[in-house]
């Protein structure tokens, strides 16, 4: 029987943990057996659960991060540790998420992985793996990525370090360290950022576009859309929804706030995934919900919509348009990053970033024709190209060739 070994910082739970949860379920499907890392965030697994750290070592990483801009490079203890389980289990493969969050010491991990020969696959679900410090360069227009970091424009965002500017040696340490493992699999998963990926020191490695699936028995249309609505309060509204688990301006949050001036009342916007006092800020029109883990309650919600949005200007692929497409919702996306790949004029539309009026102009056209003009290419779509069984099935047939040819 073949291992599978996932490392991230959460298991079933926000989109990369669900992605993890996933490709573990489908690997043992396949016969493998199956192991996920976390950090933090957990939710019930069918696969073999490992914990790196404690709350101690988290906060230790944050604190190195703060003041020393060393992220990433921390978490000593709880990498060594790592690495002997890692070494008991003997995986024949090892596949990689996210490797920031406050938990890993890349030194440590890569130096490892450099000296045995298990094939290391890595999935791009964002562009820290290319910086030395920020995790996302589009919106302020760097380009030392490309060559090399140093005087990061960045610095007080996430990973946020108050004091020092470690860019440029994260930078050379990083592209040291990720050049070395020779048997190292690169996965965009969009076209967008493998665009990116082959203008970066990545480019050295082997690269496979494998975009991100979704459980399209779970996330299906749903009948009781008028008792979602009668919950809310808003059943004879049309009902624009957006999804995220972290919202700021970055992922289109005042947009929406701008959007709703434009629109009458007889339009409701709802948001998930708000921090309470974000909730408590919302102008009239906006319901927000909090993050939520129930994907039950997810369905509902994409169900119930009449349009699903993302008006994130940063996005390496982007969920929320494709589990809406599944549930038979047409969906309407920014121009930019990764999102406009997902939305062809049989399901939505693409509209310029920024433009709340041609977003409401949109809104209007999909009311006017009403959502069950879109709903069975939504589905049609969601079943064609993001199946969980297919997507996640490409990732079992790298796999299987990285280990013969292995």
């Amino acid at each position: 029987m073949s291992i599978l070994l996932q490392i991230g910082v959460e298991v079933n739970s926000g989109s990369t943990g669900r992605i993890a949860e996933q490709l573990g379920e489908v690997a043992m499907s396949h016969g493998w057996e199956s192991y996920i890392t976390y950090a933090r965030a957990y939710q019930p697994s069918k696969s073999n659960v490992i914990k790196i750290g404690n709350n101690f070592s988290v906060y230790y990483h944050v604190l190195q991060t703060r003041l020393f801009d060393n992220h990433g490079f921390a978490s000593t203890r709880a990498t060594k540790k790592l690495i002997k389980q890692i070494k008991k289990i003997n995986p024949d493969v090892i596949q990689l998420h996210q490797l920031h969050g406050y938990y890993l010491n890349l030194q440590l991990l890569f130096e490892y992985f450099a000296s045995i020969d298990t094939p290391v696959v890595w999935s791009l679900h964002d562009c820290w793996a290319m910086t030395g410090h920020c995790a996302h360069f589009v919106l302020c227009g760097c380009e030392r990525w490309r060559t090399q970091c140093f005087k990061c424009p960045q610095k007080n965002k996430y990973p946020k370090s108050l004091v020092f500017d470690r860019s440029r040696n994260n930078f050379i340490q990083k592209k040291k360290l990720f050049t070395s493992v020779k048997n190292l699999t690169i996965v965009p998963t969009s076209l967008w950022i493998e665009g990116l990926a082959k203008e970066s020191f990545l480019f050295k490695h082997a690269m496979i576009v494998i975009t991100n699936g979704i459980d399209t028995n779970t996330f299906s249309p749903q009948s009781n859309t008028l008792e979602v609505k009668t919950k809310y309060n808003i059943q004879g509204d049309f009902m624009i929804l957006g999804v995220g688990t972290e919202w700021n301006a970055n992922k289109g949050l005042y947009d929406y706030y701008e959007l709703r001036e434009k629109l009458s009342d007889n339009y409701m916007i709802v948001l998930v995934g708000l921090q309470k006092k974000q909730i408590e800020e919302l102008p009239k029109g906006i319901i927000g919900i909090p993050r939520t883990e129930s994907i039950n309650e997810l369905v509902q919600l994409y169900s119930a919509a009449d349009v699903v949005t993302s008006l994130s200007y940063l996005e390496t692929f982007g969920l929320t348009p494709v589990e809406g497409f599944a549930c038979g919702t047409p969906a309407i996306v920014y121009n930019c990053t990764a999102t406009p790949e997902l939305v062809t004029p049989e399901v939505g539309f693409v509209v310029e970033p920024g433009n709340i009026e041609g977003i409401a102009d949109v809104i209007i056209q999909i009311r006017t024709k009403g959502k069950m003009y879109y709903s069975r290419n939504c589905r049609v779509r969601a079943e064609k190209f993001y199946k969980k069984e297919d997507k996640f099935g490409e990732y079992i047939k790298l796999y299987e060739e990285l280990i013969q040819s292995k």
